[in-house]
């Protein structure tokens, strides 16, 4: 099987996969472009993030039977046009998780605390005492977790840890995870107006797309925060700049933003009760280990069929 790798992948899952008898080709910074012209040879194709495969790059993949993506989401890949092609398409939804998580946990200190703020006038020669005495503590607080997959039972199980009521919203119910959690379900209504920080972990989706809008913003409390690190499209950038600007809610951090990247001079970026991240939720050397141990299993397991 002849195989592309077009985003950044661990070298060891190359090399397994080459072990494994698999001719692959390492292209990791290919431009769409490129793509398009080489497509056609091959067989498979390891993405990440960064590579979109959309209908015209599978209507040019004649040879394409795997489409591989090393993460979580799938909303860069035409998924139900590439398997109405006969193309399998897999991800990688484990290996990432614990690290977005961790990432998330360490947005709810970052706040509670002004850490990125306090550190910032430090090194501007200022000594703010006062006006950085003025956190407060995670425990007794309620997180408010919209999605509960795995990053999101992680997240809870970090939370309750650390003394946190946690409250959830998903499609549907999950009364096990409830009882074994100690979590309560909650409408998104009624978890927007009792939670004290409002943590994301859904897809993209039709569903999700601006599922925080200003409708949303305006149920959460003026003290509360939002934490993002799903997809920047789950949230209404231009509504979640209008509640930071007039007090509907305290803070943000956001990890990913809509649009990625945002413009240098987007007024959400000069605000300073918003911090954040270039979507590197998953950018840890264990999530990259892990992805690409996923990714090698996916594709020798279908090369040997």
């Amino acid at each position: 099987m002849k195989l592309l790798v077009c985003d950044p992948t661990a070298p060891q899952a190359v090399a397994a996969m080459r072990e494994a008898g698999i001719d692959v080709t390492v292209q990791d910074d290919i431009t769409l472009e490129e793509l398009e012209n080489v497509i056609a040879d091959y067989e498979a194709i390891v993405v990440r993030s960064r590579t979109k495969v959309r209908a015209p790059l599978i209507d040019k993949a004649t040879n394409l039977k795997l489409i591989i993506r090393g993460g979580v989401g799938l909303d860069n890949i035409d998924v139900d046009y590439a398997r109405s092609k006969g193309i399998e398409v897999r991800n990688t939804p484990s290996a990432s998780s614990n690290s977005v998580a961790e990432l998330t946990v360490g947005y709810l200190f970052a706040l509670a605390r002004r850490i990125p703020q306090a550190t910032a006038s430090l090194k501007a020669g200022k000594w703010e005492k006062k006006a950085f005495s003025k956190g407060s503590e995670l425990s007794g607080k309620t997180l408010g977790l919209v999605g509960l997959g795995r990053i999101g039972r992680l997240v809870a199980h970090k939370a309750l840890a650390l003394g946190m009521s946690v409250l959830y919203h998903s499609r549907h119910h999950k009364p096990e995870l409830e009882a074994e959690l100690g979590i309560e379900y909650a409408a998104l209504d009624d978890l927007l107006a009792e939670a004290d920080y409002v943590s994301l972990h859904c897809p993209l989706s039709e569903e999700t797309r601006h599922l925080i809008d200003e409708r949303a913003l305006r149920l959460m409390k003026p003290t509360a925060i939002l934490v993002n690190t799903s997809r920047g499209a789950v949230v209404d950038t231009e509504a979640l700049l209008q509640a930071l600007q007039q007090g509907w809610i305290a803070a943000a951090a956001l990890d990913v933003t809509d649009p990625e990247p945002l413009p240098a001079d987007h007024p959400l970026l000069e605000l300073d009760q918003v911090i954040g991240t270039p979507h590197v939720g998953a950018g840890t050397a264990e999530a990259k280990a892990r992805v690409g141990e996923e990714v090698a299993q996916i594709a020798i397991e279908f090369a040997a069929r």
